[in-house]
């Protein structure tokens, strides 16, 4: 399958490891996966006018062909090798765990988790702007407060009553927001001017802009691993839905983009969020274009439940790990985590008060940082356990390995370098946060004041070529 086929399967025998799941739901398969990924990465090209304003068509149209390979490709790889050696829901906490110690492990844990919950913040405000040109009340105030706590709670609701749900659910509103880009791209056909495809000057291009909204839009599919334990055969299931959504998150990047700026005249000012929208009104008219306000509404959905799934089940697999509370690995009648979820809605709605702009920087800081312990974890464990099993690996030994963090590591200081002295002090006390944290659960823990467990299904992890062989093996 294209980069993903030259990994190397390693074979592991006929059983897969257990279910760590007490009640054996049903497990999620390849379709709903591929539009979760879809959904905790892209959910549409709803965001991306910015790359136009900031660097015209030509630079807008490149970056999502040449970014994928420098952040996306990487980063996918990566959580193909490690989610396949650690199929269970901490994810890349246990990445980190068994290459640096518990300690940094839940540091991982710590600044992904919230970094999540930061962006998710995100979605019911963005939801509630693409209503209220059609109900002004919305526009802020008691109605928009409200509004956005009913549907945090409503949409919490929804991850309340199961994965299988949430799967089914982002299947259908993938289809429904992709849908009118492709009625938007046959009706323009007439009207396509290729010359506007190669619109460039180097001397007007807003860099910072440019690269946080590249970076934005085609981050986070390590978010998948927390949810490793709910999938059906994850060996060779998340390898195969990594592959499908890196397709369907560039196309449906790259088309859009495509259209938009070949149907119509550029004005570089006008290419900010919505603006795909306008173009719609003007290629097939006002149906057109409610259609699409409708399909960016839905988008925001389907990222949040999406994004409360991986954060939620992230929470539930540290304490499996004996990280957190052995309370966080309750789950309930329908096998969601009830404690891990009703923490990540409340941590929404204390974030929904942050701006935008606000909300975007420190995600993007805090997640940068969890980025570089998945990396240095990647890179240790391919040095000190070279043998250990496998399922997809990722071609070209330790040297392999260290090449394609590269790139995304040269991008992570950029991005960490274009932060705002406001961001970097609100992002360090957060990390702060998380260092001092992680003692007072050890003393709680030795002090019997909290019950910590590990399940009996996950192996120790410590250094030693044994324990992570017969861990993943």
């Amino acid at each position: 399958m294209g980069m993903f086929s030259g990994a190397e399967y390693v074979p592991i025998g006929n059983d897969e490891l257990p279910s760590p799941r007490e009640n054996h739901m049903r497990r999620v398969s390849v379709l709903p996966l591929v539009f979760l990924i879809f959904y905790e990465v892209s959910g549409g090209p709803f965001g991306v006018e910015d790359t136009v304003h900031a660097a015209g068509p030509l630079l807008a149209l490149m970056g999502f062909l040449v970014f994928p390979f420098i952040w996306s490709v990487p980063e996918a790889l990566i959580t193909a090798e490690m989610s396949t050696m650690f199929p269970e829901n901490s994810g890349y906490v246990v990445w980190v765990s068994s290459a640096l110690g518990p300690y940094w492990g839940f540091q991982q844990g710590w600044m992904k988790w919230l970094s999540g919950v930061i962006d998710n913040a995100l979605y019911p405000v963005l939801f509630l702007d693409y209503l209220k040109s059609g109900i002004p009340a919305l526009g802020g105030g008691v109605p928009r407060t409200v509004s956005t706590w009913a549907l945090t709670v409503a949409l919490t609701c929804l991850n309340y009553r199961g994965l299988t749900i949430v799967g089914m659910v982002a299947v259908l509103l993938g289809v429904f927001s992709l849908l009118p880009f492709v009625v938007m791209g046959l009706l323009s056909i007439p009207d396509l001017k290729p010359s506007r495809w190669c619109v460039m000057n180097l001397d007007d291009v807003d860099w910072n802009l440019y690269l946080n909204t590249l970076f934005w839009n085609l981050n986070y599919w390590d978010s998948i691993s927390t949810l490793a334990g709910e999938v059906d055969n994850p060996r060779r299931t998340l390898p195969k839905a990594l592959f499908y959504a890196l397709i369907l998150v560039v196309l449906g990047y790259f088309f859009p983009l495509l259209i938009g700026t070949g149907a119509v005249p550029l004005n570089r000012d006008l290419w900010t969020d919505g603006y795909f929208s306008i173009i719609a009104e003007i290629v097939g008219g006002v149906w057109l274009r409610w259609w699409l306000q409708a399909a960016a509404a839905m988008s925001n959905m389907g990222m949040f439940v999406a994004e409360m799934s991986s954060d939620s089940f992230q929470l539930l697999g540290m304490a499996e790990r004996g990280m957190l509370p052995e309370f966080f690995s309750k789950r309930s009648r329908f096998g969601t985590p009830l404690v891990g979820i009703l923490f990540s809605a409340s941590g929404v709605i204390l974030l929904s008060w942050l701006s935008f702009q606000e909300i975007v920087a420190a995600e993007n800081f805090l997640y940068c940082f969890g980025m570089i312990l998945e990396f240095v974890a990647f890179i240790l464990l391919r040095i000190r356990h070279p043998n250990a099993s496998r399922p997809y690996k990722v071609p070209g030994g330790t040297a392999g390995a260290i090449t394609i963090c590269i790139p995304p590591t040269v991008l992570i200081f950029v991005v960490l370098a274009f932060s705002s002295n406001k961001v970097l002090v609100i992002s360090l006390i957060a990390m702060a946060i998380g260092l001092v944290m992680q003692p007072c659960l050890k003393i709680m823990e030795e002090r019997r004041w909290m019950k910590f467990s590990v399940r009996s299904e996950l192996q120790d992890l410590d250094n030693n070529e044994e324990s992570i062989h017969s861990f993943v093996g």
